[in-house]
């Protein structure tokens, strides 16, 4: 992983933080990606109706102040050229209705339909670090986290059975886990491990710890669960440590990137992960509730025979099959007999939302101008870490009212920064943040979540989140010390 470069000397503190956050700004290569975005003005986000006419974007308000959006891990925002996207894929339906599935249109950069999960697998390769064959774009997060499970967690009470994963996992995944052993006919009493941290309270797990609680279940466990970045304190795992410890003690791997996917560098098939499973709409930027992805690893997804009707599956891993996991050239023979695309495509159920896949790609294509994740993650370390230094050049009875819960070590998380806030003041600074017109989220009981995305976030925006930070958490402690 890459070390956080080195910011110019003085860069926390007051005084001119903001113009030095105004020079690394204009320094920035990755600057002009910004204006790829629809960034919502202050007044936007204040008010309580759409806007007049068709189009929500911003390009006729300029001269309005723009909010600060840090806010891109739990929704990215929108680029413009979705709307340019989104509107001819709705003009080929309009015009061409079902021949959209398979005639190219010569002046249209969108794929047939029936090519478009094809394209989109092309263009999220590179930000997971795996082969083309290796991804989809299917379903959404928790839908795919039961299809990975349905297909490779094969429990045996009386030997291998036990499901690994942290005690404070995004609910979702905790429900996924639960459901599946009570689908196996299993006790999640007896067989879910929960990782505890016996050091820190927020639950900042360290690899040992990992390591260790796999040592004490290598003979009973089955599969290893774990998020590649932990949504509430930002802690980012070492998932190719974790990945090879595990696998050599005989345990399946599955990590949910929902908070890495697009945030950090990946290198899935390097490492040798088993499978994974991400959504979209976070710094993917595909739009509210967009379509999942998920990766398979190649040693888990040939397809090695063919298909006969005398034993109809050999040569693939079992799963649960859908006809658009079908091999394009059967597919429409519209035969009982299944035959798997090769890798994780073959793993599809039905034909996927294109509206979802066109808006996804329409944000894939600014990461692909950004020139990959590499100068992504790098600017994000530096935008990270210059909110770290900010934070810590406010004054000592602001810093008394907060601490930072995610690790301070750049190895160990993302863009996100989460921040524990003292009691009582949650509320009260979420609204004074929103009425400043700052975007961040809450998650109960007192943290609020803060994550300077690198494709559309700068280092100005830092500064003004931490000078409106510092100002609500003023006007919280009054309005708590008042009652």
């Amino acid at each position: 992983m890459t070390s956080a470069p080195v910011l110019p000397a003085g860069a926390a503190g007051s005084g001119n933080a903001r113009e030095r956050a105004r020079q690394l700004d204009r320094d920035d290569e990755l600057g002009l990606l910004r204006d790829e975005f629809n960034i919502p003005t202050k007044g936007q986000i204040a008010s309580t109706s759409l806007p007049e006419g068709s189009s929500a974007n911003n390009n006729d308000s300029d001269t309005t102040t723009k909010c600060i959006y840090l806010c891109g891990n739990s929704l990215g925002l929108q680029p413009r050229r979705t709307q340019t996207r989104l509107s001819q894929y709705l003009s080929t339906w309009a015009t061409q209705a079902v021949q959209g599935h398979f005639k190219p249109l010569t002046n249209s950069p969108l794929p047939t339909w029936l090519d478009v999960d094809e394209r989109a697998a092309e263009m999220i390769a590179p930000i997971v670090g795996a082969h083309v064959s290796e991804v989809a774009i299917m379903q959404t997060l928790t839908a795919n986290l039961h299809l990975l499970m349905s297909a490779f967690y094969k429990p045996d009470a009386n030997k291998r059975h036990k499901i690994i994963l942290e005690s404070k996992a995004f609910p979702s995944d905790h429900f996924a886990v639960e459901t599946q052993l009570r689908h196996h006919g299993l006790d999640a009493s007896k067989s879910m491990v929960l990782l505890k941290s016996e050091r820190s309270r927020d639950n900042i797990l360290t690899t040992e710890e990992i390591c260790g609680v796999i040592d004490q279940h290598k003979e009973d466990a089955f599969l290893l669960l774990l998020p590649g970045i932990q949504y509430y304190t930002g802690q980012l795992f070492d998932i190719e440590t974790i990945t090879t410890y595990a696998k050599e003690r005989g345990i399946f791997v599955i990590w949910d990137l929902a908070h890495a996917v697009g945030n950090v560098e990946l290198r899935l098939h390097e490492w040798g992960v088993d499978a994974a499973a991400w959504c979209s709409y976070k710094y993917l930027n595909g739009g509210p509730g967009c379509i999942g992805g998920m990766f398979v690893h190649e040693n888990n997804s040939a397809v090695t025979k063919l298909i006969t009707d005398e034993r109809p599956e050999e040569g693939y891993n079992h799963r649960l099959a859908g006809w658009w996991g079908n091999d394009k050239k059967s597919r429409f023979g519209m035969e009982n007999r299944f035959h798997p695309v090769k890798g994780a495509a073959g793993f599809q159920l039905s034909n996927p939302s294109v509206l979802d896949i066109t808006s996804l790609c329409a944000s894939l294509e600014v990461f692909e101008q950004a020139g990959g994740m590499g100068k992504l993650r790098e600017k994000s370390l530096r935008l990270t870490k210059f909110l770290e230094e900010q934070l810590e050049g406010m004054g000592e009875e602001e810093k008394g009212l907060f601490r930072v819960i995610t690790p301070l070590d750049p190895k160990q998380r993302g863009a996100q920064l989460s921040l524990g806030l003292g009691s009582g003041l949650l509320e009260g600074v979420m609204k004074e943040l929103e009425r400043q017109g700052v975007i961040v989220d809450e998650r109960r009981p007192d943290v609020i979540r803060v994550a300077p995305a690198p494709l559309y976030n700068g280092f100005e925006d830092v500064v003004g989140f931490v000078e409106a930070f510092g100002e609500a958490l003023r006007v919280a402690r009054r309005e708590r010390d008042a009652f």
